[in-house]
């Protein structure tokens, strides 16, 4: 039976079979990060500094399900974050992708006070093929995931923010910003090798002609929007460039094959030259992997360079992935450093710290 929702608003008991199981095995020799000290606002500019929180990878089960208004209402009330960012998977891996499913999300995304910038992530579109997701054809459950969420183009969810949308190349959910000299861009980039898995669920032993016409569109649109963010950081002179999305490209619990990995290829190339081009510090948030970690994939001496078959590095990017799945019982505060001199004309905020965060307990 299709999961359904009560007039009640009830936290239906049907999604308890929702389950995850996180691959364990070597992981690859990748330089470490250590958690940055918060820098100290300059007195007299306390309004230049601003913080912002990250989730994902929620709600998943039931149990997260029916905690999860409460979560949104904690965040409500951190009234120092400017917005949040979900960055994909607002359901488990084994559950249905209802249209009803999806309006209960909407209307739980409805009562952020702040404002909410959502990335898609696979398991409420990409792995819908699933016969225990429905046996949805994924590109009908993309389609609806825009209609849902993504309805007015241009603003956030929650409280309006106004961001600049790839709606006019079909792709609303891939947005951009910016604040006080920092970039801000979400693109959408889902696990299972981006989207171009099989839909075995469907009796697909390959990629299809149409999925695959929608991996290259959306890749395409992706890089474009990945390289403006930086061409625009550059024009503005900005402190940072940060971006969000989804997939876990550099997931440190198990050693990838070119059929987990291989569709992240142009995109990793992308970064790595966007990255070196910029003469400041990059941050890429992500999900997906469910266990919150920093580190930096693309910097010289990384397994992962080697795994894509990339020639140079990125040093000044730093990955941190947000704790999601059982472990969603936090969201990750991040402070954003005064403007002060950092990143001016004529001086380098590369090896700066822009960016500090904190892991942040929801209440039980």
């Amino acid at each position: 039976m299709p999961f359904r929702l009560g007039p009640t608003r009830a936290r239906v008991a049907a999604l308890a079979a929702m389950a995850l199981t996180v691959p364990v095995a070597a992981a690859l020799a990748v330089p470490a990060v250590a958690a940055p000290a918060a820098p100290a606002a300059p007195a007299g500019n306390a309004k230049a500094a601003f913080s912002f929180a990250v989730i994902g990878d929620t709600p998943y089960g039931a149990d997260a399900f029916a905690a999860f208004p409460a979560h949104v209402a904690q965040l409500n009330a951190d009234t120092s974050l400017d917005f949040v960012v979900h960055v994909g998977d607002i359901k488990n891996g084994s559950s249905e992708c209802t249209d009803e499913y999806f309006a209960q999300i909407r209307a739980d995304f409805d009562a952020f006070t702040h404002p909410l910038v959502y990335t898609p992530g696979d398991n409420e579109w990409t792995d819908c093929h699933r016969k225990n997701n429905g046996a949805y054809n994924p590109l009908e459950r993309l389609a609806k995931i825009r209609e849902v969420f993504f309805s007015a183009p241009g603003k956030t969810l929650g409280a309006t923010m106004p961001v600049t949308s790839q709606a006019d190349q079909g792709l609303p959910e891939n947005v951009t910003f910016s604040k006080n000299r920092v970039a801000f861009a979400a693109i959408n980039v889902p696990g299972s090798n981006n989207a171009s898995q099989p839909w075995d669920g469907l009796g697909k032993k390959a990629e299809t002609p149409e999925q695959a016409a929608e991996v290259q569109k959306r890749t395409d649109a992706d890089i474009a929007e990945v390289r403006q963010t930086f061409a625009q950081a550059k024009q503005r002179n900005d402190r940072a460039v940060v971006i969000f999305q989804q997939a876990d490209m550099f997931d440190p619990t198990y050693t990838p094959t070119a059929n987990d990995i291989s569709a992240f290829t142009p995109l990793v190339r992308t970064l790595i030259t966007e990255s070196n081009g910029f003469d400041g510090p990059v941050y890429l948030f992500n999900g997906d992997s469910h266990v919150f970690n920093q580190d930096r994939p693309l910097a010289a001496g990384s397994s992962w360079l080697t795994a894509y078959g990339v020639t140079g590095s990125a040093d000044n990017l730093t990955r941190v992935t947000i704790d999601g799945s059982g472990r969603a019982t936090d969201y990750l505060k991040v402070d954003v450093a005064a403007n002060g001199k950092v990143g001016v004309a004529g001086s380098s905020s590369r090896g700066q710290t822009v960016l500090s965060w904190d892991r942040v307990s929801f209440s039980k």
